[in-house]
C-alpha cells in the first residue's frame, strides 16, 4: 500500500499526473500547488497535489479560465487533502456556472451545425449573419449564439 504522507519528487509527480515537469513549474508559479524544498533545493510535493492536478486539468479541459480555477483551490487547504465536504462546496460554487457553460455549448453545437450546413452563410436564418451589422447597437459578440448575452 502507497503511503498517503510520501512526498514525491517534480518527476514522480509529472509522470504519474500525465504532465510535464515544465507544467508543474506553471502551476507551482500560479499557486494552484504548492511543494516544499529540501536540504539540497529540491522540490518535494504531497501526494495529495495529484487531485489538485487532476482538478486543474479537467477544469481547463472543460473551458474554465485559469484565473476561477485558482481562485477555488484558493479556498481549499493546502496543507492536507481536501475532505469530502471541502470538494462539495467547491462543485456547489461552480454549479450554475457549469450549467451555463453546458446550456451554451448545446446551444453552440446546434446552432453552429445549421450554420456550417448551408456552405453559404446567406441564408435569412443563418446566426453568423448579420446585415448592416443591426446587432451591433445589441452590444459585442456573438449575441445570436450566447444563451445570456454579456451587458454592453
Amino acid at each position: 500500500m502507497v503511503d498517503p504522507n510520501a512526498e514525491l519528487t517534480i518527476g514522480q509527480l509529472a509522470k504519474r499526473a500525465g504532465v510535464t515537469v515544465t507544467t508543474l513549474h506553471f502551476y507551482e508559479e500560479r499557486g494552484l500547488i504548492q511543494s516544499r524544498r529540501t536540504a539540497g533545493n529540491q522540490r518535494r510535493f504531497p501526494r495529495h497535489a495529484l487531485r489538485r492536478i487532476a482538478f486543474v486539468r479537467v477544469a481547463q479541459r472543460v473551458g474554465i479560465p485559469l484565473r476561477e480555477i485558482g481562485e477555488a483551490l484558493s479556498e481549499l487547504p493546502t496543507d492536507q487533502a481536501p475532505t469530502q465536504e471541502d470538494w462539495e462546496q467547491l462543485s456547489t460554487t461552480w454549479q450554475a456556472d457549469l450549467d451555463l457553460r453546458i446550456k451554451q455549448l448545446v446551444r453552440l453545437r446546434d446552432k453552429l451545425t445549421d450554420c456550417i450546413g448551408c456552405g453559404c452563410l446567406s441564408l435569412e436564418r443563418c446566426l453568423l449573419r448579420n446585415r448592416d451589422d443591426k446587432l451591433g447597437a445589441t452590444g459585442t459578440g456573438p449575441r445570436r449564439l450566447w444563451v445570456n448575452p454579456p451587458k454592453g
